[in-house]
């Protein structure tokens, strides 16, 4: 590997590694290093932390594309995330094989697919399953019937606002932002000769991540943290949430056990299992209402 200035990759690479692995501040990478013998200004430190990297966004990029890839279903959560004194979140992608993190300004669908086009510009495709997201987004049929004319239409994400700005004259925001999801949307799931398009996604129950992917599944665990969230007071209620908690992992490693050996008979028994587990009534009204909640989502 080629040296470009007074320091080799060994130092480069410690410096890096102190900083976005260790959470060492820059002065303290100064100080560490100062005292190891090695003269090291901060601004240089503050150099290789922040010029020339674009080494390590275009090796993350094929990365993230190849673990598209890998798999047919991709893991999705996000989180807070502050920059420079503004909310920002955090969006997490995995499978067994990578796990990338993208940080944005929004958590919303539109958000979601600019990081799954993995640098492709967005486009908005107005064809059939636009059409019925749109249904599924509850766009009422008055403003339907107005955008049948762009019917089987492409637009860039400029086009597509400008074009909306004018259609939308008289109408809040809500019904627009619906009508630029659901296009989206189509349009990522037309772009498979472009791009891999992602078929599955396994995620909690927020809103940004539903519709993106034909299929959508959801996580157990963060199921299970809404019952965390009961906090009883009776002693009664406290040992009906104990002993159906105990029900509900158990079954849970059930389904872990059925993940490495699939078998027909198998999933048909813990299908009929499911169904028992969450039709118990406990008589604690609260852990009977989050039960009848977890039932809805048996699909």
């Amino acid at each position: 590997m080629s040296i470009k200035g007074e320091f080799g990759p060994g130092i480069k690479s410690l410096i890096i590694t102190l900083n976005h692995i260790a959470n060492v501040s820059e002065p303290k990478i100064n100080e560490f290093l100062e005292n190891i013998g090695v003269h090291i200004s901060k601004a240089t430190i503050s150099r290789i932390l922040t010029k020339d990297i674009d080494i390590f966004h275009q090796g993350k990029a094929e990365i993230f594309l190849e673990g598209l890839k890998a798999m047919p279903y991709q893991q999705i959560d996000d989180t807070g995330a502050r920059v420079n004194g503004v909310n920002n979140y955090t969006e997490i992608l995995c499978n067994p094989y990578y796990t990338a993190y993208f940080t944005v300004p929004n958590k919303n669908r539109e958000t979601i697919l600019d990081v799954l086009l993995c640098g492709k510009e967005k486009t908005y495709c107005f064809n059939d399953e636009a059409f019925d997201l749109m249904k599924t987004f509850n766009v009422s049929q008055r403003w339907l019937e107005k955008l049948s004319s762009l019917k089987n239409k492409i637009f860039s994400d400029e086009e597509m606002r400008r074009k909306l700005d004018c259609i939308f004259l008289r109408c809040g925001k809500t019904t627009k932002k619906k009508v630029l999801e659901a296009c989206a949307i189509a349009a990522y799931h037309e772009s498979k000769d472009i791009i891999h398009v992602v078929t599955a996604l396994l995620s909690n129950d927020a809103r940004q991540f539903k519709q993106v992917a034909y299929q959508h599944a959801l996580c157990w665990i963060h199921d299970g943290r809404n019952y965390k969230k009961l906090r009883p007071i009776v002693p009664y209620h406290k040992e009906k949430l104990e002993a159906f908690l105990d029900r509900y992992w158990d079954f849970y490693g059930e389904l872990r056990e059925f993940r490495i050996k699939p078998d027909p008979e198998v999933a048909e028994h813990l299908s009929v299992k499911f169904d028992q587990l969450f039709s118990t009534k406990t008589g604690y009204e609260q852990l009977d209402e989050r039960i009848a909640k977890t039932k809805e989502n048996k699909e």
